[in-house]
């Protein structure tokens, strides 16, 4: 009996310990910040004990020992913990980003992304937080489908080329960026000042219109929150550059053996008799190219907020060398930005975005013959940097007894360019929005805002008086350029924005508005000749001594005017059929009184199959479907202004007395008919998200249409005048291309337990461009450039892609005589064919190759892009790479100049010597030969795969860190550009001119640089 009474005497005891509650104490901070998170919702669970977090993101709550604590806040992942004893439970919470209902900007308004009827994508604050872009350009690359991101160089503050599904037009291909709601440049922000970028594909761009016929790219910036006590967050990186490639060209002794055979096939007497004493001589990519190229940057933000004013303030400073030419290639770049939410009443808002930016950039000019690359290239590894007195060594235009100096006009030493360069180009730009809302009455507000740019450009140029001996390089005399622009624009905005639901059935929200823009601006260019001392220090346009008979100064203005209306309607029944229907006029003083105005209207649809009662909502497979149309018209006007005018902007001499004198004439002839360009967009789309949310796809079907190009140059008779000094054929619409594709996004997001998450995404687009119409009576509009004085390279052709290249088809190389006699006749290309000749082929079958042979031999227009990323975090660990792959896009290998005693790649070692030795590469030889045409030869595959961003972080328990009040220390290192899978024998297979019809024609692009980076995120 006692031993009884013991055991329920115990079994008590047992159950009150284990039911009796202990005090937790806790902070719950935001992962992404660790700034602190007030109002967040603490449970015990299956218990009615609850709290939420204070201001500083503090809590206190009672229970049992062996509960669970439910943590929650709307938008981020639940977070559970054991309760195992009086003390500390502190946790970090993840924005879901998956959530349906996530909103998203549209422009004028937003949608929840359950709603979202065309095709729209997001990158969020924490893509760009892991790739650390030096600009936010490249962030898009590979992390939304059907965006690809070219480089124009990778020279320190270089611009890059957005393109949203394809190039469209040949002329302006770049979308329309809103900052905030006014018209910006994604160079203009720091990265860590976005909270995400939203990309607008299709004809959900139509309610802005002539702005949006390329895409629309929408950034909402980061602002401070409600009841949140003031917070610190410094972020900076650090780290050394170097280039990602040196092109293989022959060293000095494999140079002068290969002039030595080029010469004696020419029947001449061999330059270099001795080769020992060559050795490899100088290597002058080495010389051009630094390592260990420093780039740091810093920035610094304050944010907080009350019940009614909101507030944050930040700073930012850039500062990177280039990999080539030391401090004359140089970028640094400041910010400063403010933004302020202020609740007046309780339904008057007011809002202001303030972004202040200058830049200072030195470089040199890229991309064009005569470039440091170009030289560094061309120059042969037998000459020094210096001579002997320690001057730089002058490369001579061609003697003949000096071995190797055939090396024409244009090639000089690129270290000696490099030392006599001198410019300065300073930007100073203003730009923000100011707005309010007012709610009129319940569910309609109306809200006005003003956007603005203002921005003073200065450049100072000095071309030293110098001798590189006898080439077109020289100066006779030492001048100064100096130019200023001003250039400004506003936006105004007016709209109002109505919300009607009807029997918990029936939701409308209709936006009706006024768009009034407006950019206007000057320009001033002058020369001044003979500066003091031949140097920089005294390179001022006041300080010069000199005069020319010439015309020294020049100016231009513009002012252009845009006014526009627009309205849209959506609907939703039960949120599972959704209408949109949108309308925009637009009236342009780009155009005459015949074509001013013009409307623009689109309709988008989608069907929420997840809604319908026949879907199964305990599917443990599918969690969600959505089908989804578009289709819509808009318009563009990004061309030169008065085009439809008559200006006397051409030469022209006239007799007054008897004696000449010069004047102006009508430049390019007018068409007063122009009109506006036009894009038909149309998109069919489906979502589908699988295991609850944790994996979505998303594919869409894509045409656009672009009629109306305008095509410049259209012949005319020449009693028109238009053949004169400074005078142009009119431009007209006369051109259409047709881009159709497919976009297929895979996103696998997941959190396992508390510790670990995941985040896998793949997207790929499938892109056919083609052109249908060039009606300017030639049939083609052509373009580019190939070595000196060759027919242009590239067209836009009915039934071709833009700017496809144009020229002959080769079929190997003639191996004996008896195949040349068997072959066509080529001799209308430069030379009668030899063996050892590239075969070219008669693709017309006339018996003869000549220019009526040429046609596509390739295209700068990849047939696919894509990219993988992967996101990882598991306690306080975070690891992620990005990459991008290009495939099917050619590039034109013309960096190389077929000067006789330039230096070569080394793929010329395996030339062909005699029958059989080779059938890719043709003979060297001083004799004339048609083996510099433009040919296939010179067109390679530019595919390719690249590792964009590698990088790996830890976050330090803020438990520990807290104790000195820091809210988030995060510690990184990374690589940016790490390394590039391609088969191009060029420097960058991923660069672009950026001109739609000579995209792909390489210069000898300046590579985008592998870049080290160490960096800190540190929040108090």
């Amino acid at each position: 009996m006692k031993s009884k009474l013991l055991l329920i005497a115990f079994i008590l005891i047992s159950s009150f310990c284990h039911a009796q509650d202990v005090e937790i104490k806790g902070t719950v901070n935001e992962a992404a910040t660790g700034l602190p998170m007030p109002g967040v919702y603490i449970s015990v669970e299956n218990s009615e004990v609850s709290t939420a977090t204070d201001i500083d993101g503090n809590y206190i709550i009672k229970a049992p020992v062996g509960s669970k604590l439910v943590f929650s806040f709307i938008g981020y992942d639940t977070i559970i913990k054991d309760v195992t004893g009086t003390g500390n439970i502190s946790v970090s919470m993840t924005e879901n980003a998956k959530t349906l209902d996530e909103v998203v900007v549209i422009g004028y308004g937003t949608q929840r992304k359950k709603e979202v009827t065309g095709a729209v994508s997001v990158v969020s604050s924490k893509t760009l937080e892991d790739m650390r872009p030096v600009k936010v350009e490249q962030a898009l690359q590979g992390t939304v489908s059907g965006v690809n991101v070219t480089t124009q160089s990778g020279k320190p503050g270089a611009a890059l080329d957005v393109r949203i599904r394809g190039i469209a037009t040949n002329g302006d291909n770049a979308p329309l960026v809103l900052i905030d709601g006014y018209i910006g440049s994604l160079s203009d922000i720091n990265a860590t000042d976005i909270e995400n970028i939203t990309v607008l594909k299709d004809a959900q761009a139509a309610i802005y219109g002539t702005s949006g016929a390329n895409g629309v790219i929408l950034v909402t910036t980061k602002k401070g929150k409600k009841n949140s006590k003031t917070s610190f967050s410094y972020n900076t990186y650090t780290g050394f550059q170097e280039t990602t490639r040196k092109l293989p060209l022959l060293n000095a002794t494999e140079y002068a053996l290969l002039l030595n055979e080029k010469y004696a096939n020419g029947g001449q007497p061999i330059p270099f008799p001795n080769v020992s004493s060559l050795g490899e001589g100088t290597d002058w990519q080495d010389e051009v190219f630094d390592t260990g190229v420093p780039i740091i940057n810093h920035d610094l933000s304050i944010a907080g907020g009350s019940d009614k004013i909101t507030y944050r303030v930040s700073g930012s400073h850039l500062d990177q060398d280039g990999i080539i030419g030391g401090d004359k290639s140089h970028f640094e770049r400041n910010t400063a930005r403010i933004s302020l939410n202020a609740d007046l009443t309780e339904k008057l808002k007011m809002f202001t975005n303030l972004i202040y930016l200058t830049t200072d950039t030195q470089g040199f000019n890229e991309n064009v013959l005569g470039s440091v690359l170009f030289n560094a290239i061309n120059t042969p590894s037998i000459y020094t940097p210096y001579d002997a007195n320690g001057d730089f060594t002058v490369l001579p235009t061609g003697s003949s007894t000096i071995p190797g100096s055939n090396l024409g006009n244009e090639i000089i030493n690129p270290l000696a360019q490099i030392a006599n360069t001198y410019n300065d180009y300073n930007l100073k730009k203003l730009s923000g929005t100011f707005g309010a809302d007012y709610e009129v009455i319940k569910n309609l507000t109306v809200t006005g805002r003003v956007g603005f740019n203002t921005q003073n450009r200065d450049e100072r140029i000095f071309n030293k008086q110098i001798s590189y001996g006898g080439k077109v390089f020289d100066n006779v005399r030492s001048t100064v350029n100096q130019n200023a622009f001003d250039d400004n624009d506003y936006t105004f905005d007016a709209f109002a924005t109505y919300k009607l639901s009807l029997n918990e059935a029936h939701n409308f929200t209709g936006t009706l508005g006024t768009t009034i823009f407006k950019t206007w601006g000057k320009g001033l260019y002058a020369t001044g000749f003979d500066v003091p001392n031949n140097s920089w220090e005294f390179a001022d346009i006041n300080l010069t001594t000199g005069f020319s008979d010439s015309k020294t100064a020049g100016s231009y203005s513009y002012d252009d005017r845009r006014v526009s209306y627009f309205g849209r309607i959506q609907y939703d029944y039960k949120g599972k059929y959704l209408v949109s229907g949108m309308i925009r006029r637009d009236s342009s003083t780009k155009f005459g009184s015949n074509n001013r105005v013009a409307y623009f209207p689109s309709v988008t649809g989608g069907w929420v199959l997840s809604e319908e009662n026949f879907f199964n909502k305990e599917n443990a497979i599918l969690s969600f479907a959505k089908l989804r149309a578009s289709y819509g018209v808009l318009g563009s006007d990004r061309f030169d202004s008065n085009k439809y005018l008559g200006l006397l902007d051409g030469e022209a001499t006239y007799i007054f007395g008897g004696t000449l004198v010069n004047g102006f004439a009508t430049g390019a002839l007018p068409n007063p008919n122009l009109k506006w360009e036009e894009a038909r967009k149309l998109d069919v789309g489906i979502d589908l998200n699988f295991f609850n949310d944790k994996l979505q796809f998303v594919a869409d079907y894509f045409e656009d249409t672009r009629a109306n190009l305008l095509i410049p140059g259209i012949p005319v008779s020449g009693i028109l005048g238009t053949y004169g000094p400074g005078g142009q054929n009119p431009t007209l619409n006369a051109g259409t291309v047709v881009n159709k594709g497919v976009e297929l996004a895979l996103t696998y997001d997941n959190t396992i337990g508390n510790d670990f998450h995941i985040k896998a995404s793949y997207n790929v687009t499938f892109i056919n461009n083609e052109v249908t119409e060039v009606k300017n009576g030639t049939g083609f509009y052509g373009g580019g450039e190939f070595g000196v004085g060759q027919p242009q390279p590239t067209r836009m052709e009915v039934g071709h892609p833009m700017g496809y290249f144009y020229g002959y088809q080769t079929d190997g190389i003639f191996q004996n005589a008896d195949e040349v006699a068997a072959h066509p006749d080529q001799s209308a290309l430069g030379a009668p064919a030899q063996p050892g000749d590239i075969r070219f082929v008669d693709t017309n079958g006339d018996g003869v190759v000549n220019a009526d042979d040429r046609t596509e031999i390739g295209d700068p227009i990849p047939d696919a892009t894509m990219g993988f990323n992967l996101q990882l975090d598991y306690k306080g660990f975070d690891f992620a790479v990005y990459t991008f792959a290009s495939l099917g896009n050619d590039m034109v290998r013309n960096y190389e100049r077929n000067l006789t005693d330039v230096n070569r790649m080394n793929y010329t070692l395996n030339r062909w010597t005699g029958e059989g030795t080779s059938n890719s590469v043709p003979r060297m030889t001083t004799a004339a030969t048609s083996n510099n045409v433009f040919s296939d030869f010179f067109v390679e595959d530019a595919s390719y795969l690249r590792i964009q961003n590698v990088q790996l972080g830890y976050t330090i328990n803020p438990d520990f860190t807290q104790r000195a009040g820091i809210t988030k220390l995060r510690l990184y290192a990374g690589v940016n550009n790490l390394y590039t899978f391609t088969k191009y024998s060029g420097f960058d297979p991923g660069a672009s001119s950026g001109a739609p019809l000579s995209s792909g024609i390489d210069f000898g692009f300046y590579p985008v640089p592998r870049t080290y980076l160490i960096g800190l995120n540190l929040n108090f």
